[in-house]
């Protein structure tokens, strides 16, 4: 056999078995929470478990909300529809805020370090997938909740920078970054350090390396055993 010919079997054979391999990687063989998932999905999985593990900030959150203890605020915001309106106001009272509601608009007054605290509390049962006692508290779904404080604080975010409130305004940002959006974005999904998993992180990250060579080189042995070649 020429070494033409060689170089087409060789490049032949190491594409079927990268396509073989492909499309085991998208059949549902692998583990999964409700049952089998494909390889990309359980990827998915396990590096959204170990982003979560990484985006815990609500116990300093928390130490942070006491600065503002006594500081209070008297804003109006603007919500998305009345009956957003009205839910959001439940927030604020349950807290201990003066809520009113007028349409889609709300006028807050309160505490900011009780507001920042009973969005925390929210915060903490929602990150650890514990939802019922948020839905219980205020009657409705628990991610309409956080979703309800996350865009109330962007308001009055909002509201205390024009202002010139730029501190107060701060610790609302603070909290619905830090707090609210990992609370609603990762609420269902396990936690995992990253330490626990390091061995299989490595081992992905090497097939990743390794598998996109095998596929460059499959092509390469492909062409030159057809004769075609790359120049300048």
């Amino acid at each position: 056999m020429s070494m033409q010919n060689k170089l087409k079997t060789r490049g032949i054979v190491m594409l079927i078995g990268f396509f073989i391999l492909l499309g085991a990687i998208f059949t549902p063989i692998f583990p999964g929470k409700a049952g089998k998932v494909n390889g990309l999905d359980f990827m998915d999985n396990l590096f959204n478990t170990i982003s979560k593990g990484s985006s815990y900030f609500i116990a300093d959150s928390l130490k942070s909300s006491d600065k503002y203890a006594g500081q209070m605020i008297d804003v109006k915001i603007k919500m998305d529809n009345e009956q957003q309106a009205i839910n959001t106001a439940k927030l604020f009272q349950v807290g201990g805020a003066e809520a009113t509601v007028s349409g889609k608009e709300l006028a807050i007054k309160g505490d900011i370090s009780l507001m920042l605290k009973s969005s925390l509390a929210d915060a903490e049962q929602m990150y650890h997938n514990n939802g019922a006692p948020v839905a219980s508290k205020y009657g409705f779904n628990e991610k309409e909740a956080i979703y309800n404080w996350w865009m109330a604080f962007k308001a009055i975010d909002k509201s205390l920078t024009a202002q010139e409130n730029f501190k107060e305004a701060k610790a609302f940002s603070s909290i619905r970054s830090k707090a609210l959006e990992p609370a609603y974005n990762y609420y269902g999904v396990a936690s995992s350090n990253y330490k626990d998993n390091i061995g299989l992180i490595a081992a992905a990250l090497l097939f990743y390396v390794v598998y996109t060579v095998w596929y460059g080189f499959g092509l390469m042995y492909l062409f030159e055993g057809l004769g075609l070649k790359i120049g300048h």
